[in-house]
């Protein structure tokens, strides 16, 4: 039981790999925080349905979380989204709804969640960056610089606010076979099965990541066995790099 008693905000709560970290979050005694666009379904202390698009929303999760909860002790920014192709055809739209969803946001609950858990003696936060942030990938530029732009304030963060005993880290998968990269393949045209399974002969270790090969890294780097990590930026690739 890591996290008996611990309160934790969890972003894209709904989604494939945010399902799997409040499962195991909470089988091992956590009290969660669920927030995402729609809930419906998600097993959770608290929910909080909502848009981080929208800044009041965002600014606001940590706290009603820690008044909900009586608490924060750990927030996971893992909503994400992908905007696929080269900048030359990047919408504006793309640009609004990638760059608000996948630094803003996460920008605005750890300005907000920092001090709720300085008061307190501290915390972790754990965000869900990119191997295509470590190193981009051809034809998703809008999300490699978002993924680029969350793992380097992750970094920024680590260094400026270890002194108040909060650790912050990021998790950087590679292709994870969830709803969002099945939906992509659909998009294409290709079918989703058949697409993962050629996928995974690309991976050294002979398959794409399931949600829960992440999940377990994003709770290791949230657990006191990760004391003395920070502004660390974790890769899960399975042994591929982005190429």
């Amino acid at each position: 039981m890591r996290f008996s008693e611990k309160r934790v905000l969890v972003t894209g709560a709904a989604g494939g790999i945010g399902q799997v970290i409040t499962k195991m979050l909470r089988a091992e005694g956590a009290r969660v925080a669920a927030a995402d666009r729609n809930c419906d379904g998600v097993a959770a202390d608290a929910v909080f349905a909502g848009n981080l698009l929208e800044a009041s929303y965002a600014d606001r999760l940590p706290v009603v979380t820690a008044e909900a909860l009586g608490g924060l002790d750990i927030i996971i920014n893992n909503a994400g989204v992908i905007s696929r192709g080269p900048v030359t055809e990047t919408s504006d739209a793309d640009w609004t709804l990638s760059v608000g969803v996948n630094v803003e946001a996460p920008f605005r609950i750890c300005r907000a969640g920092i001090p709720i858990m300085a008061a307190s003696g501290g915390g972790a936060i754990v965000n869900l960056a990119s191997c295509w942030g470590v190193n981009p990938g051809p034809n998703h530029a809008l999300y490699c610089m978002t993924k680029a732009a969350i793992a380097s304030l992750t970094r920024c963060m680590g260094h400026d606010h270890a002194h108040q005993g909060i650790r912050i880290n990021a998790v950087c998968p590679n292709e994870v076979d969830t709803p969002m990269l099945r939906s992509g393949f659909e998009q294409r045209g290709f079918d989703p099965q058949s697409a993962i399974e050629e996928l995974g002969k690309t991976v050294p270790l002979g398959r794409v990541a399931a949600p829960a090969d992440i999940a377990e890294v994003v709770l290791f780097l949230a657990s006191d066995a990760a004391r003395y990590m920070c502004g660390s930026l974790v890769e899960v690739n399975g042994g591929k790099s982005v190429s």
